[in-house]
C-alpha cells in the first residue's frame, strides 16, 4: 500500500520549495560564523562580569613536515567598555586559505602616555641581540630571531614620535620599548 504525504511533506521528510524563477538561493555557512561570533561575546560578558580587562586565548597546530602553526588572540575591554580583538601568531588568512607562516606576529600592547608612547611586547624564546626596531612617524616596525623562532609585525602608534628618544629593555621575553613623542596625540 502507497504512503500518502501532506503537501508539505516527501518520502525523506519536509519538501524544500524550489527557488521560483528569478530567485536565488546561497547557503552562506553563516551558522558557525554566528556560533563563533556568540562564544566571543560570551567570553567579553563573563570577562565584565569578572572584573577582568583582557583575556588572551592561544593554540598550536602541527601539520606534515613539522611545519608548526601558533595562533591566538587577546581580548581588552577598552574605553566605554568597548572590546579590542588582536590576534597574533603565524597563521594568516589569504585569498586561497589560511597559511602558516614562518614568521610569527607577536602580541603587543600599545599605551599612549602624556609626553611618550610605551609599547610592551611579547616575544618568548628571543634574545636580546636578535631585536630590531625601526621607528619612523607614527610607525614603528619590528623583527626579532632566534634559533627557532622569528616575529615581526608593523605597530601604528597614537602620535608621531621622535626615534632619537627610543628607550628600551628587554627581560623574560618582554620587550618594553619607550619612545617620546614629537608633538599632541593623534585624533
Amino acid at each position: 500500500m502507497a504512503e500518502r504525504h501532506g503537501p508539505e511533506e516527501g518520502r525523506h521528510g519536509p519538501r524544500r520549495k524550489r527557488p521560483s524563477e528569478g530567485e536565488i538561493r546561497v547557503d552562506l555557512g553563516l551558522g558557525d560564523l554566528f556560533k563563533g561570533i556568540g562564544n566571543l561575546l560570551d567570553m567579553v560578558n563573563d570577562m565584565a562580569g569578572e572584573g577582568q580587562s583582557e583575556t588572551n586565548r592561544t593554540g598550536e597546530i602541527s601539520g606534515p613536515g613539522g611545519v608548526k602553526g601558533v595562533y591566538g588572540f587577546s581580548v581588552k575591554v577598552g574605553l566605554g567598555g568597548k572590546p579590542v580583538i588582536e590576534p597574533f601568531g603565524n597563521i594568516h588568512s589569504t585569498d586561497s586559505g589560511s597559511q602558516v607562516s614562518e614568521v610569527r606576529e607577536p602580541l603587543v600592547d600599545v599605551f599612549d602616555e602624556t609626553d611618550h608612547v610605551l609599547i610592551v611586547v611579547e616575544l618568548p624564546g628571543i634574545a636580546e641581540s636578535g631585536i630590531q626596531i625601526e621607528v619612523k612617524d607614527d610607525i614603528l616596525t619590528l623583527s626579532a630571531e632566534g634559533r627557532d623562532r622569528k616575529y615581526a609585525k608593523e605597530i601604528l602608534l597614537p602620535a608621531v614620535v621622535d626615534p632619537a628618544t627610543v628607550k628600551q629593555s628587554y627581560q623574560n621575553g618582554v620587550l618594553e620599548i619607550q619612545v617620546g613623542k614629537v608633538g599632541g596625540s593623534k585624533s
